[in-house]
Parts: structure tokens; sequence; C-alpha cells
């Protein structure tokens, strides 16, 4: 709904007076900081209408309002002025550490958490799981260790624990048939070419195969590191996050499981520059008191990973969001560079 000018000039003033001290905003306040020539009972009028119109409510406690989750959507949609970031004075300090693209990412997140004062986090891009060639090294009886090379030389070792005790030379077989045909590929398509081109082969030697390919995805799979979290300790200090045991636990227990984080920076990857997620408004949100402010970034031009500021509903959304905005171009200008 599109507000008249002058209750949005009421409610952007209540949104920023509200994330500066934390309480409630009575109409006497909003009548000396609105800068509108208005008597404190039109502004009491217009704000039973934001209130009826939900973007506003009353604690108990207080004659003032408290924006609602609806309330920060629109100020955040409509009424908010961005600050400028000097860029120059970001890219500086992301290039610190920028020989590996690992270290790129945990730098960023540092880098957020510590210029909004909240927690960053970065959604790393997710590693294929490619292969340039495997080994098997038969320790014992039924006992088989999978050697993964990838394509940049990492190395990764899995056990394999077999129903069939196979001879060297099988070994050996096996592995010279997945290098000299599926050298260079993921894991994943590996698998789908496996199970209609082995059949030709023994049983026993398909049934190997298949197995060092499952473990071979599994391997990549756990030695990535998907999102990469910095600064949560700064929340304790946000009293509208930490103000009950409750609240801690849930907080904490999100970064420590991270699957919702996970899902909000996987939606937002599909979205087009900053998004803004509030909690009360979206269920991808755990707390009501939390806000998450994220931005995709790309490598090449193609979009691999996702990153953001978690901190308080009340926090300086103008600040924050020029903060996310201008780390994800630099990161994606950094690892376009690799």
């Amino acid at each position: 709904m599109q507000l008249e000018p002058r209750a949005q000039t009421l409610l952007k003033a209540l949104v920023e007076r509200y994330i500066a001290d934390g309480q409630p905003v009575g109409s006497r306040a909003l009548s000396k900081i609105s800068g509108l020539d208005l008597s404190p009972a039109t502004i009491r009028n217009v704000m039973a209408d934001l209130e009826e119109l939900g973007y506003v409510a009353s604690p108990h406690t207080s004659a003032g309002r408290v924006p609602t989750p609806r309330g920060y959507r629109i100020f955040v949609d409509t009424l908010l002025t961005v600050q400028h970031l000097d860029e120059q004075a970001v890219e500086g300090r992301l290039r610190l550490q920028a020989p590996q693209p690992q270290k790129m990412i945990n730098n960023a997140a540092q880098m957020l958490s510590s210029l909004s004062q909240f927690a960053g986090v970065v959604l790393a891009p997710r590693r294929e799981s490619v292969f340039q060639h495997i080994e098997f090294l038969r320790l014992g009886e039924k006992r088989i260790l999978l050697v993964i090379v990838a394509p940049g030389g990492d190395v990764q070792n899995r056990l394999l624990l077999t129903d069939v005790d196979y001879s060297p030379a099988q070994l050996v077989q096996s592995a010279n048939y997945i290098n000299q045909n599926y050298g260079g590929l993921a894991f994943d398509e590996v698998q789908r070419r496996l199970q209609s081109e082995v059949r030709q082969l023994r049983d026993d030697m398909g049934r190997l195969m298949q197995a060092a390919v499952e473990a071979g995805s599994e391997a990549m799979a756990d030695d990535s590191e998907d999102m990469v979290i910095a600064g949560e300790r700064n929340l304790l200090s946000v009293s509208d996050l930490s103000s009950n045991m409750s609240s801690l636990r849930q907080m904490f227990d999100m970064f420590e499981q991270k699957t919702g984080l996970m899902q909000l920076l996987d939606v937002s990857s599909k979205a087009n520059g900053v998004q803004i997620y509030i909690g009360g408004e979206s269920s991808l949100v755990p707390m009501d008191e939390m806000s998450v402010v994220t931005a995709p970034y790309t490598a090449h031009g193609k979009i691999v990973g996702t990153l953001g500021v978690i901190g308080p509903t009340r926090m300086a959304y103008e600040r924050v969001i020029p903060i996310v905005d201008i780390t994800a171009k630099l990161l994606s200008n950094a690892l376009s560079q690799q």
C-alpha cells in the first residue's frame, strides 16, 4: 500500500529513532524529529492509522510505538537512504589475503563482521567433485585404500571395506579403467555412466568401481568448506538477540546446525542484488528479532555463492546494505582474476 507523504515521513522518523535507541517512540518525540509542522494530536491520529495498517505496534508498557516486520519492510524497500561507503578502503582490506580463493572467502566473512559489528557469513562456491586420477592400494584382506588426486593436486584418502578380496592385478585394472575412461570428470557424472557401462565387466569389478565412485564423491564433498561464519560473538552484545536464554540457544543452534542459513543463502543466490530477510516476516529467518542482509557473488560472470550480514532486526540498514553490496562486488572481481 502506498502511504501518504506525511505518513511516510513519520514512519521513517519512527524507524530511524527506534533503530538508534531501541525505545518506543512517542508522538511528542516524533513532532520534534520529523520536521513536520503537525500537532501531537494529528501525529497520534497518523500513528493510529499506521498501527491499523500493521506498520507499527504499541508495547503494553509504553505509550510510544515500535516498528513491526511489515514496517521495517516498507522502510527498507521505499524509505531508506543508503549511506556512501568508500569502496577503495574496503577493497584494500579484502586484498590482504588474495592468493587463494578460500582465504579470500574467509577474509570476506571477517571483513563483513568487522565493518558491520555483527556476524558475517559467506556461502562458499560448491566445489565440483572432479578427480584427476585414482589409485587402489591393498591394505589387507577385503581392505582397500582409495587414493583420489584432484586436478589441483589435492589428495584425499578413503578406506573401502569390500565383500571380495581383490588381487593387486584386479585393483590396477579397475583403477586404469576408471582413469582412462573418466579421468577429469565429476564423480556424479562417472556414477551415471558407470551404471550402464560396467555391465560388460565382471560383477565384482563393477561393484568395486561403484564403491570407489561413491566414496570419492563423499570425500570431495566432506573436504569443501560450505559456509564460513565470522563474528558470531558480536551478537552477544546485541540486547535484542541475547535478552534471554531461549533466544541465545536458538541463535547458536542456528550457527551450529547451519541448515537454515544454508537454505536462506541458497535462495538469495537466485535473486539479483542485495536482499533483506526480516525476522517475523520471512520463514527463512529463525528469530523474530533477527534480520539477514545478503547478496550473491560471482566468478567469471557466473553466480557461485552468497554472502551477507546477520544482525538484529533493529540494525542500521542504510550502513549494512552498502557493506554487503560492495563486498560482494569486490569478492566477485577478485575471484574472477584467479
